[in-house]
């Protein structure tokens, strides 16, 4: 994907999107009062090529268990991306 040259502000706002999809995605499949914690960090470098990298941490209440955390959090992680992506592409970069 052609990215265009972004700004800082360009870079934290590809943060929050990714960041704020994984968290929705995450509290869309489990209920807050399941969680005991959830710490998601994203972080963004350069530009050509800009490295994002998306973090999801998540520790569930004993009563979740069996429940597959892991693929829960895989999933979150390829949301993150998904809208990472779909907002560059609403800048202008080209596949």
């Amino acid at each position: 994907m052609e990215i265009p040259q972004l700004t800082e502000e360009q870079l934290q706002k590809l943060c929050e999107i990714a960041e704020d999809a994984a968290r929705e995605y995450i509290l869309s499949k489990i209920s807050r009062r399941k969680i005991t914690e959830l710490n998601i960090a994203v972080e963004a470098e350069g530009n050509k090529p800009l490295t994002l990298k998306v973090e999801v941490d998540i520790n569930l209440s004993p009563l979740m268990k069996g429940f597959d955390a892991q693929r829960l959090v895989n999933e979150a992680v390829k949301e993150a991306f998904v809208s990472a992506e779909k907002y560059l592409r609403d800048m202008g970069a080209n596949p």
